[in-house]
């Protein structure tokens, strides 16, 4: 089995290279940047099936194990400059930085060959715009408010007519 070993932030000195993995020839061995872990690094291990994050913080040494079926997509993030093609997990700091790149055709295609490869969705984030306020209508809205919960109810009584009878009026 041939291993592909690539750095992200930890470049040689005098190295100018990006991330840019090869989805062709997985499994691949690389360290990415991770702020929250000692070293400000961590290791990723990507299979075709899943993805071992490995990394230590505050001296506890952690692998995790996930399935790739567990990842909502591949997404493209960044700015005009510079774009991070990224596995997406719904915990934030489980998602994997796949290429970085400016070239737009570059990332494209590595977009489309790396959600096929793993069946995955294409999610493009750059377009995402914050969700309408939803409006409250729902079955607690009518409810009565807390405080008169503690109140009885009142009980609506019929009021008496009194109809053709002479009205008395107390007058100074």
């Amino acid at each position: 089995m041939r291993r592909q070993t690539a750095t992200c932030g930890a470049n040689p000195a005098g190295s100018s290279r990006s991330l840019r993995l090869d989805p062709l020839s997985l499994p691949v061995r690389f360290d990415a940047h991770d702020p929250r872990a000692d070293g400000y690094t961590r290791q990723i291990e990507l299979h075709r099936e899943r993805v071992v994050l490995r990394r230590a913080v505050r001296g506890m040494q952690m692998a995790i194990n996930v399935r790739v079926s567990d990842f909502t997509g591949v997404a493209l993030r960044g700015n005009d400059e510079a774009q991070t093609l990224v596995l997406v997990h719904r915990d934030p700091s489980l998602s994997v930085p796949l290429l970085i790149s400016a070239d737009g055709d570059e990332l494209a295609e590595a977009w489309a060959i790396w959600s096929e490869l793993f069946a995955l969705p294409q999610l493009d984030e750059g377009a995402r715009k914050p969700a309408a306020r939803r409006r409250r209508c729902n079955a607690i809205r009518d409810r009565r408010p807390k405080f008169l919960m503690r109140r009885r109810a009142g009980v609506a009584r019929e009021r008496s007519v009194h109809r053709d009878e002479r009205e008395i009026i107390a007058r100074n």
